[in-house]
């Protein structure tokens, strides 16, 4: 609409020196971070304060990546409670995809209305009528009023079966046949209409529901958090004469095993299924997007440590009696091993690049005239 917004948000490889322009840059992406939490952590309670005694359904249906219609009276009601419900699953990032205003205009509109096929892994906002009707075949819909603000009582909606969803009927529900792996934690429902009766301010009472959410996630990620860095090769089995071992495969069935000692119950109260939501979860996007992210670290992980073993070996003594060609295949490696770390921005320890670049300088006049033509083509 006329105006362009340029902002940074920091990243977690920024460094804490750098120049004034980057300071000044990561301060203001700082605050404007601090600004949209502020703001998330407000909307959350007023979107999902019809819905407190069914927060834990809520929070699974976004956990599994569950295809949810969010029918609101406006785009804001609309916008704010889907982007709500997405932030609900944090620090877990949410992997799906996700329309927080959709429209009958929008260009996947065939896509998600057809019957031919089951429905994506989205989250839709609507305020249309018409899609009453047309999305009746989506397994999960949470149908909304206008948002109050906090200090009236509001009435806790009902869990209805799909086929009560009528087109005139405005009244808030959710109209799902998703049955809760995990109980509720009765405790906190009480504590928060307790707060509405009570007229507590709406920060605190989303200061509170984000506290929970955040520590369910948590409770649920950790074991597989814990399990994944079993996985990991001991850091002494990385030798600078060899390529860096595997990362040993996830199995799902060895994770379970680890559940009965090292499992969500040993930070959270709530009883249920764990390793029924856990498998489900193992069918997620979700669950793929965590582990492609987390593999991949663990990956430039073990490249970094190899980078740090190379450098601290005794390069020298080991070309002392190795023939010319071995000793370009070295350089050649060497060199392949630094381009790859500084496209890949690899976050290796201080010193280490320069000292690889350093490596390869030395080594380089020790080739012929020949090997320096095959090191310069690489």
């Amino acid at each position: 609409i006329g105006v362009i917004m340029q902002v940074r948000i920091p990243s977690k490889n920024d460094k804490p020196s750098g120049s004034p322009v980057k300071q000044a840059q990561r301060e203001v992406g700082m605050a404007l971070s601090v600004i949209c939490c502020h703001l998330s952590m407000t909307m959350i309670h007023l979107c999902f304060q019809c819905f407190l005694i069914h927060i834990q359904m809520l929070w699974e249906l976004m956990l599994l990546g569950e295809p949810v219609v969010v029918m609101a009276p406006s785009p804001t009601v609309s916008s704010e409670t889907v982007l709500a419900l997405v932030s609900s699953i944090a620090p877990l990032r949410y992997c799906c995809d996700y329309r927080p205003y959709f429209t009958i205009h929008d260009p996947e509109f065939k896509e998600y209305t057809t019957r031919t096929q089951a429905p994506p892994n989205v989250i839709l906002g609507v305020t249309n009528p018409f899609f009453i009707k047309t999305f009746q075949s989506w397994p999960h819909i949470i149908r909304l009023g206008e948002l109050k603000m906090s200090g009236d009582l509001p009435k806790q909606v009902k869990v209805k079966k799909l086929a009560k969803l009528k087109t005139l009927d405005t009244k808030p529900g959710i109209y799902t046949s998703h049955k809760t792996f995990l109980q509720k934690d009765k405790s906190l429902i009480k504590r928060l209409l307790k707060g509405i009766q009570r007229k507590r301010p709406s920060e605190v009472q989303s200061a509170i529901l984000r506290r929970h959410l955040l520590e369910l996630t948590q409770s649920f990620i950790i074991p597989l958090e814990r399990y994944l860095a079993s996985l990991m090769p001991l850091q002494r089995s990385v030798t600078p004469w060899k390529t860096p071992p595997q990362i040993r495969p996830f199995s799902q069935e060895e994770f379970m095993g680890t559940l009965e000692h090292a499992g969500p119950q040993l930070t959270s109260v709530l009883k249920g299924d764990w390793i029924g939501l856990y498998r489900r979860f193992f069918r997620s996007p979700n669950f793929d997007g965590w582990y492609r992210l987390r593999q991949k670290e663990m990956t430039q992980k073990l490249e970094c440590l190899h980078l740090e073993v190379i450098c601290d070996a005794d390069l020298l003594g080991w070309i002392k009696d190795k023939s010319e060609v071995e000793i370009v295949d070295l350089v050649v490696k060497l060199r392949e091993k630094l381009m790859k770390a500084v496209r890949q921005q690899l976050p290796v320890k201080d010193g280490v690049l320069d000292k690889l670049e350093g490596y390869i300088q030395d080594y380089h006049p020790l080739s012929t005239e020949d090997l320096q033509t095959v090191l310069h083509r690489h």
